[in-house]
């Protein structure tokens, strides 16, 4: 996995194996002038080099602090569209991933409001699949240096790419995996797996076939049923201590989709082992979260089941009962899918959660409505709506609202059953969702058909990761809005905020930690004392403790226990002047 580092020169990152400067046509004598480049240009009267985009000029030599360097032209930065970033990621991590641990990139010339996006091109540009090969991969490249005077790029900022980075290749690791390897089995062990990793986060529930069968999961079991792998329902609470009502995430995961009794086509079969990607991006958003250590209360929930004609399969027109009491005719086996989902849409009630959000490469569509560009975003929140749209523009992993209105839900209305799985030949992504909408009536909800991005065909075979970036933008979003809304709130609460530069051991931690009891006792008589821990990382700055009290003290008795604790020159106050004005609320 490759590291970020941001500075306002290269002499700071004498590491560097290569330097590659983007610039603009008219920016090219500032880079001379940056980097005292030699015989530029003589170099670039021999080459005719204009800046264009992503054009290349070889610099071997030619700037003193770093020999092998090269120019990368941006083209007209104003005409600089975010989607084209990612052609020049693949370039500088195509040259430079297999000869160098360190490289880097100057982003001066670049808009500022692209340097987040690129960063994030960049990681998805490093990732390769040789898992099944006999030779493997050589990679060298694990540090990427940016210079840059003015970036909106923080440290928060960066370690949160490089977690979205870490959850997105797992996505696509799992995604990539065939299904005799990848089955609704192997996802709870990595489930397992992942847990195991993050004890003092992570919880897994795993419901088998016959749980299922007691809580009336005909639904999903209409689908497993058909095949020898039986289904799982994975569930992973990610800091379930917390108070509020979680996000929760539920992806669809059919580890291989032949269409059941209503068998697709043989041609492209093959690529139905992505059917289960919504949930592969479940379990990577849950490892990114836990890289993060974003401070939300979040559910992933998994429902993994295999498609197969049998004996045992279902057949058309048979007719099951939901969990919700709902009965179903089935008039599709290949819309299974929604079969799986509107059970466990009706399971993660128990979850109780501030809302849901379903991913699944749900209905073709879906693929002919978008393509492989934009993910279709399904709900009646608007709020949501807007939030979720918001999250896919930053993380550049967008999303387009369609409809999902009750115009529609006639065409599911069956004459022996309270619903039809199909909806008819048209608008067959919007009936998907209706179908949903019908199992989600009690919480907010919004549903993302990524049938069209999940993966690529053709040359460029395999899974794309999303949309992991989306989600996680959008749980970075609402933790930052979270924290913010407790601080700011009037709801007979103090809130004092303390942080610690970082450079030592989980013992920093312990400290803080400690600290936080020791304040609830003195101070609270009991109340719940509140930690925040946004973007922890040892070796970085930015570890925040929010304590929080029901009639707060005098300030000098918070000044007392800290020294007392001989911490106090280890932590300073986010804003000192203000301690001493701090409102309290009976």
């Amino acid at each position: 996995m490759i590291k970020f580092s941001l500075s306002p020169s290269f002499q700071e990152h004498s590491a560097s194996e290569s330097l590659s400067i983007l610039v603009a046509a008219e920016q090219v004598p500032q880079a001379t002038a940056a980097y005292q480049i030699k015989d530029l240009d003589s170099i670039i009267q021999a080459t005719q080099f204009k800046a264009g985009f992503n054009e290349s000029l070889s610099l071997v030599a030619s700037v003193v602090e770093c020999a092998n360097s090269n120019l990368i032209g941006l083209g007209k930065t104003e005409e600089l569209p975010a989607a084209k970033l990612a052609k020049i990621a693949q370039s500088i991590i195509k040259s430079s991933q297999k000869k160098f641990k360190q490289i880097s990139i100057d982003l001066s010339a670049l808009p500022s409001e692209l340097h987040y996006v690129f960063a994030l091109s960049l990681t998805q540009a490093a990732y390769a699949f040789d898992e099944y090969k006999s030779k493997k991969n050589e990679f060298q490249l694990e540090q990427i240096h940016f210079i840059a005077n003015n970036s909106p790029l923080s440290a928060d900022q960066l370690q949160l790419i490089e977690a979205m980075q870490s959850g997105q290749n797992m996505a696509r690791d799992l995604g990539n995996r065939p299904g005799n390897i990848c089955f609704p089995e192997y996802l709870a062990e990595q489930a397992q797996a992942l847990a195991a990793e993050y004890p003092d986060l992570l919880k897994v529930t795993i419901l088998d076939e016959a749980e299922m069968a007691e809580l009336g999961m005909g639904a999903f079991l209409a689908v497993s049923q058909g095949s020898d792998r039986p289904g799982r329902i994975i569930s992973l609470e990610y800091q379930a201590q917390r108070d509020e009502a979680p996000v929760v995430l539920v992806g669809k995961g059919i580890t291989f989709d032949t269409g059941g009794i209503s068998l697709k086509p043989g041609l492209g079969m093959d690529e139905m082992k992505f059917d289960m990607c919504g949930s592969a991006s479940v379990l990577g958003t849950m490892r990114a979260l836990c890289e993060a250590r974003l401070p939300i209360h979040v559910v992933g929930t998994i429902a993994a089941a295999e498609n197969m004609p049998s004996g045992k399969a279902t057949r058309p027109g048979d007719i099951v009962t939901s969990m919700s009491g709902q009965t179903i005719e089935i008039l599709n086996t290949d819309a299974e899918g929604r079969l799986v989902l509107c059970d466990t849409l009706t399971y993660v009630k128990r979850f109780n959660p501030a809302l849901v959000i379903d991913i699944a490469t749900l209905t073709g569509a879906c693929v002919v409505a978008l393509g492989s560009v934009l993910t279709g975003m399904f709900t009646p929140d608007d709020e949501l709506a807007a939030e979720l749209d918001a999250a896919g523009l930053t993380a550049f992993d967008r999303v387009w609202r369609m409809p999902v209105i009750d115009d529609y839900q006639e065409q599911l209305d069956s004459p022996f059953a309270d619903i039809g799985n199909i909806g008819g030949p048209k608008a067959g992504s919007v009936t998907a969702a209706c179908f949903l909408q019908r199992f989600t009536r009690d919480y907010r909800w919004a549903h993302l058909d990524i049938a069209g991005t999940a993966w690529n065909s053709g040359s460029n075979k395999g899974a794309t990761g999303r949309p992991v970036p989306l989600l996680m933008q959008f749980l970075a979003q609402r933790a930052s809005n979270n924290a913010a809304k407790f601080c700011g709130s009037r709801r007979a609460f103090g809130c004092i905020a303390l942080t610690q530069n970082y450079s030592k051991h989980w013992t920093n931690v312990c400290g803080v930690l400690m600290t936080a009891v020791l304040f609830r006792m003195a101070l609270t008589k009991h109340r719940p004392a509140y930690v925040f821990l946004p973007n922890y990382r040892s070796n970085r700055t930015g570890l925040c403790l929010i304590l929080t009290v029901r009639h707060l003290k005098p300030m000098q008795n918070l000044v007392t226990l800290l020294r007392l604790l001989k911490i106090t020159k280890q932590l300073k106050c986010l804003d000192v002047k203000n301690l001493n004005n701090i409102d309290v609320w009976a």
